[in-house]
């Protein structure tokens, strides 16, 4: 499966990783909000064995198919996006 990686514009060392290129029809607007408009990166193929440098790639697919994307913050930028998750707005 290819991951598309964005890097946020406002938060530096946060990333979205969407299964389909530049289909952000599962992020809220306040997720957008906080992130910023995202920045496409790069791409590559994720399958369950990669080695992921700061996540786990079988969470990454999980998170895709429960989600529609996966978010990697740094440890920073998680309080505003914590929120979010909890009023159930993300």
């Amino acid at each position: 499966m290819q991951c598309f990686v964005y890097r946020s514009e406002r938060k530096p060392n946060s990333y979205l990783m969407l299964p389909v290129k530049d289909d952000f029809s599962a992020l809220s607007d306040g997720f957008l909000k906080l992130f910023g408009e995202p920045e496409f990166s790069f791409e590559f193929d994720l399958t369950p064995e990669r080695k992921m440098v700061q996540a786990d790639a079988e969470e990454v697919l999980k998170n895709f198919s429960e989600n529609g994307f996966h978010l990697q913050l740094s440890n920073e930028d998680k309080d505003p996006f914590d929120a979010l998750v909890a009023e159930g707005k993300l």
